[in-house]
């Protein structure tokens, strides 16, 4: 199984490539067009040259590397809003779809915390529905994941077709040897982590009523689906 897993940014979606990358029967893969959305785009981001050194930037060999499967399966952290600049689709064809989502007042105020210029393009939610009406799939709302994480996560195997096991709720602190460069800039909180956090609390306040108001529709949407 080819198990794709899309997100926007700061939507629990590291915590969830460690959970799986915890089952002996997958390989994860984290991010693999980020250096190609980077040459594509020429947008600044964090750590860009570091990225773009890493990486392959030729989307025909990133999707090459897509569809390979060391192991029985591999799980693949993508951000929807690599897709699109142009990327190429037909890859994630016959694929199982796994879309995680997140309230965008959530989403907005953390991402917020590491970068001063947010688009609604960099949040993701409308390239996220997009792919959504191509490939369906299964939609997670991670705040029902922290509230309970083994029962949605039991929940995802069960839809996927996949035996439960628990070391789903347990990984080793300090990463993972799969986790893209950008890492260090992005992934600190769930370097400290050995688990999924608690529960979340109240919706933040948010300066960005525009992307806001952007991206609920897309959230309500896509929640009205969720599992």
């Amino acid at each position: 199984m080819r198990l794709l897993a899309w997100s926007g940014p700061r939507n629990l979606s590291t915590a969830m490539m460690y959970a799986f990358a915890a089952r002996p029967d997958f390989d994860v893969m984290d991010e693999p067009f980020y250096a190609a959305y980077l040459a594509a785009t020429g947008l600044p981001h964090p750590m860009r040259d570091e990225i773009l050194a890493g990486q392959p930037t030729d989307p025909a060999d990133v999707a090459q590397l897509c569809q390979a499967r060391p192991k029985a399966h591999v799980y693949q952290k993508h951000m929807a809003h690599h897709m699109s600049a142009g990327m190429p689709l037909g890859w994630a064809e016959g694929a199982v779809h796994l879309h995680l989502i997140r309230h965008p007042a959530r989403v907005i105020a953390s991402y917020g915390a590491k970068r001063d210029e947010i688009t609604e393009d960099d949040i993701a939610f409308a390239a996220q529905a997009t792919l959504y009406d191509r490939f369906g799939g299964i939609v997670v709302d991670t705040s029902d994941l922290r509230n309970n994480p083994e029962k949605m996560l039991r929940k995802i195997c069960a839809e996927c077709g996949l035996p439960w096991t628990d070391a789903m709720l347990r990984w080793p602190a300090g990463g993972h040897a799969a986790d893209g460069v950008w890492a260090r800039h992005w992934y600190g909180a769930v370097h400290r982590s050995t688990g999924f956090a608690g529960p979340e609390g109240p919706l933040p306040q948010v300066t960005r009523d525009d992307l806001l108001a952007a991206a609920l529709p897309f959230y309500r949407a896509l929640k009205a689906r969720a599992i």
